[in-house]
Parts: structure tokens; sequence; C-alpha cells
């Protein structure tokens, strides 16, 4: 038996104590057939899906103003689940017009018929084929979620996406399919300048290899979904679902009065934006303040 010094023994213990933070955590496989979403969690040089209890409740039937929208992405996953061609998806436009808000009601409409949602934050889009093969051999579909999605150029994550969707070694299995939602059309910041370089080919003008470059990301999903800003009759129904659906959950009647209207106008004026985020945390404040008074009077 080795009779060490005591300092060296302790240098033995941080090092193994190092070691040991670096290899990869022992966690349960996700049990998907009680668990409708997970989130890639990196852990040192590799990572996990962790299970995700869904709490949103929303459904496609109480979001209002993206029914075009709906429709193109109902369709698409309802061929998915059906095992047969399907696109991948980018969801791009104004924020908070509901691109998030689609994925989860598809989620809470279609979970009973085996979908499933895996998010993933940028930085761990390089985890992409760890993802796919834990979940390939599943008897589900699974939608791989990157929300709120932007690059830089030279981001080592946009060139492993952009090889997952041309359909490299890194390409999703059968079972999987990619939403993005993003404010930016072709995910990447666009400036004047990108417009130097273009020429004329017959008559025709063609981009400039920096816009070739910046659309060639985007240009990769089957799909593109614009999302745009509410008018402000389409903003008052969203608050009017809103508010309704605050009061029922609560078991309150909340009369929708033109004072309400008004301040919910008002409320937009000063967020700068009509949308279905905007509409939605009017209703918390207004149903807030309302039940506040109510219990105080």
């Amino acid at each position: 038996m080795l009779n060490l010094k005591p300092d060296v023994v302790a240098r033995l213990e941080r090092v193994l104590s190092s070691v040991e933070m670096l290899l990869p955590r022992t966690v349960k496989p996700v049990d998907w057939s009680a668990c409708y979403a997970a989130n890639w969690r990196r852990h040192s040089f590799s990572g996990y899906l962790e299970p995700v209890r869904v709490t949103d409740t929303t459904r496609l039937s109480e979001l209002l103003g993206v029914e075009k929208q709906i429709e193109v992405m109902e369709h698409n996953t309802r061929q998915f689940l059906a095992g047969l061609p399907a696109n991948n998806a980018l969801l791009w436009g104004s924020r908070g017009t509901g691109k998030s808000s689609i994925i989860k009601a598809l989620l809470n409409e279609y979970a009973p018929q085996g979908l499933r949602v895996i998010q993933i934050e940028k930085e761990d889009l390089i985890y992409l084929s760890e993802i796919f093969s834990v979940v390939e051999d599943q008897p589900y579909r699974f939608i791989l979620l990157c929300d709120d999605l932007t690059f830089e150029p030279g981001e080592l994550s946009y060139k492993m996406l952009k090889s997952a969707l041309d359909g490299s070694v890194y390409s999703p299995p059968e079972n999987v399919l990619i939403y993005v939602t993003s404010n930016r059309r072709h995910l990447l910041p666009e400036y004047e300048t990108d417009q130097r370089g273009g020429m004329f080919v017959n008559g025709e003008l063609q981009q400039s290899e920096v816009m070739e470059e910046k659309i060639s990301l985007s240009d990769r999903f089957g799909l593109w979904v614009a999302f745009y800003a509410f008018s402000q009759d389409r903003y008052l129904d969203a608050v009017r679902l809103a508010i309704t659906r605050e009061a029922r959950e609560r078991q309150v009647e909340i009369p929708l009065t033109k004072e309400l209207e008004q301040e919910a106008i008002k409320w937009s004026h000063d967020k700068s934006k009509r949308c279905g985020r905007t509409a939605y945390q009017f209703s918390k404040n207004y149903v807030g303040r309302y039940l506040l008074a109510k219990q105080q009077g």
C-alpha cells in the first residue's frame, strides 16, 4: 500500500473532484409516455434531456389574428404526425405576435397523437446529432424548437443548423422536424452594404454574395411563416379573449366595458406594440387590479 503524504492525497482528491464534474451526469431517460416536452441541458462536453412540465394550456382556437399561420403550421404538423412528407419551418416576424404560442398550442392539441417538443438554445445546436441519436428510435414525433433565434456571422451553431437542414450527416431522423422562431427573416443582421456587389445578368438583378450567404440558411426551411403586428380591432379582440380566459380560470365575471377597451388601447400605446403578448400582459394587469379592488371593496 502506498504511503502518500497528506498534501499529495489532498491534491489527488481535488483532481478527482474536478474530473468527476466533467463526466456526463447519470440521468434517467425521459419517459415520453408521461412527458410531452423536454429541454436540452448542456453538461461539460455533452448534455442530457431534462423533462419539462407543460403549464401553458393555450389552444389553437384561442389564438387570434394568426389564423392563416395556424392553418399552415397545423397542416404541416398533421402531415408529420401521419408519417407523410412535411417541412422544417421558420416562423419569423414582429415580436409578441404568436410565433411561440402556436408551437405550444400545437403541442397541447396533438400530444395525445404522439407529438412531443424538445427545446434547445442556440449555443447548444452543436449537439444536434446527440439529440437526434437519443430520440430516433422513440415511437413519437418530435419538434425540435429553437425559440427567438438570431445569429451573428461566423457562429459555429449557425453552420451546424445549416448542415442539419441540408440533409448532411447531421440531418434529423425521420421522426424529427425543426421549427425555429425569430424576429429576423434571414436569422442574421442585415445592413445597407449587404446589397453592394449585386449585378445584372440577362437583365435581372442578382443578389450580392453577402446577401446570398445570409439568405442561404433561411432558404433551407421548407416553410416561411410570417407574423405581423395587429390592427387595433384585432388587438381588442385579443384583449377580450385574454380577459375572458383569465376570468374563467378564476371563476369570476368581468364585464367587457368601453372603459376597458380605452385602457387596453392606452396600454398598447405605452408598449408601442399591438400584438397578442401586449393583450396578454394587459389582461394580467387589468384582472389583477379588478379582483384586488373587489377584495378590498
